[in-house]
């Protein structure tokens, strides 16, 4: 049986500070990633560091800011990290793998014998169906074709129809089906095109043995309360999108429990609501430390919005008081901030969003649009919200670029660099 704390209750101010420490963007002593980095080996070694802390890092093809989404993680949280780094952590030798995992991630080998379950779950492709099934014979053939010839570019895959060795566009498909249920593995991305190869030769035969499904359940749902400092069971399992298994992760939450790994708490809304929430017990000797936080010193980034901070809307509504809203797949005349915003953080709060472009070849970030919250209107409510932004600005323009460049506010190029 579980040893007994006291009643844990949080208020809504110290379950936001404890998600920022446990997601590595509040500064306080302990949080899991240094503030600067120095040098580019120190880059590699801290980005495997965040992969490791959170279980993965969510990948997504839009460069438009200058930076895709899994290199503005790593930027926000280490600065000095350049985004160029982050395109180039899956190659052979790197200790990631990529798979599902909250969306398409990657994430570390040691985890690859947890999703046993979801390779067999994806035998039948949840896009594609039953595609390996219904091709036998185009299967056997990109099979003995990588085996041959080695691995095959997802670029040689691009097509419509038939010309000469196969289908291009079944053979995308069933090359996807195949990674998916773990005959083929990701052995790299360059300029963000998957290679793929045969899994045993790019997963090592020590980590291609499986643990039983609750086990591996379980150890996805305590991953996912360390990245998120406090959640809910149903944030837990969102995390690494267990659908369908009700019973199955309240099993494993209860056993989770039982073995003092998880420790109950509520979070109090307002006088006459509270939710029922998990937190591990090596966050408790840190809540009266969180309780005093003051914002010296805070980190001021921008925030991808596929951020593991921001994905899950309601929470961010919840402790942010912000909208986090999408807007990629509206049409221009219906978005209210833009179409890639990306969020501003000062301290403990969401202040802003900013909409970038980037114009890689005359090294300028576009600022589209900045669209502060106390306001809703491009002018800040005073000076040090402007600042605070400009600063979260630079740190960008550096982490793409690598040094400070004039940058366009409001469509007109300044001459100056935007910081006094």
């Amino acid at each position: 049986m579980p040893t007994s704390h006291h009643h844990i209750s949080l208020d809504i101010p110290l379950a936001r500070r404890l998600a920022l420490y446990a997601a590595g963007l509040l500064n306080l002593q302990g949080q899991p990633f240094p503030r600067r980095l120095h040098n580019d080996d120190d880059s590699r070694i801290w980005a495997r560091r965040v992969i490791e802390h959170f279980g993965y890092l969510q990948l997504d093809t839009i460069p438009i800011s200058g930076a895709r989404s899994h290199s503005l993680v790593l930027a926000s949280r280490l600065d000095g990290f350049s985004t160029a780094t982050g395109e180039q952590l899956l190659q052979p030798g790197e200790p990631h793998f990529e798979y599902w995992g909250h969306e398409a991630c990657w994430m570390p080998l040691s985890s690859y014998p947890v999703f046993e379950f979801r390779r067999q779950q994806y035998k039948s492709h949840p896009w594609w169906g039953n595609i390996i099934d219904e091709h036998p014979g185009e299967v056997d053939k990109i099979l003995r074709r990588i085996e041959t010839d080695g691995p095959v570019r997802s670029a040689d895959l691009e097509g419509d129809r038939g010309r000469g060795f196969w289908d291009l566009k079944l053979a995308k498909k069933i090359c996807d089906a195949l990674w998916s249920c773990g005959e083929l593995a990701i052995s790299a991305r360059n300029r963000f095109l998957r290679t793929f190869d045969l899994r045993d030769r790019v997963i090592p035969a020590s980590y291609r043995t499986a643990i039983p499904e609750d086990e591996a359940i379980r150890w996805l749902l305590l991953k996912a309360l360390q990245g998120h400092g406090w959640a809910t069971g149903s944030t837990m399992a969102a995390t690494w999108r267990l659908t369908n298994r009700g019973p199955q992760i309240k099993r494993c939450i209860s056993r989770l429990h039982e073995e003092n790994r998880i420790v109950p708490a509520s979070l109090k809304i307002d006088s006459k609501q509270q939710i029922a929430i998990w937190v591990t017990p090596e966050v408790l000797s840190k809540l009266d430390e969180l309780a005093k936080w003051k914002p010296t010193d805070s980190i001021t980034t921008l925030l991808s919005p596929f951020d593991p901070v921001l994905w899950d809307r309601s929470r961010v509504a919840l402790l942010f008081g912000f909208d986090q809203i999408l807007e990629i797949y509206k049409p221009a005349h219906q978005r209210k901030y833009g179409y890639y915003c990306l969020p501003v953080l000062s301290g403990e709060n969401l202040i802003a969003r900013v909409d970038l472009k980037a114009k890689q070849n005359i090294r300028i970030i576009e600022v589209i649009s900045i669209r502060y919250e106390s306001t809703q209107t491009n002018v800040p409510a005073n000076r040090t919200q402007e600042k605070a932004v400009q600063t979260a600005l630079a740190r960008h323009h550096r982490a793409v670029f690598g040094n400070m460049e004039p940058i366009t506010a409001d469509g007109l190029v300044t001459n100056s660099p935007i910081l006094d």
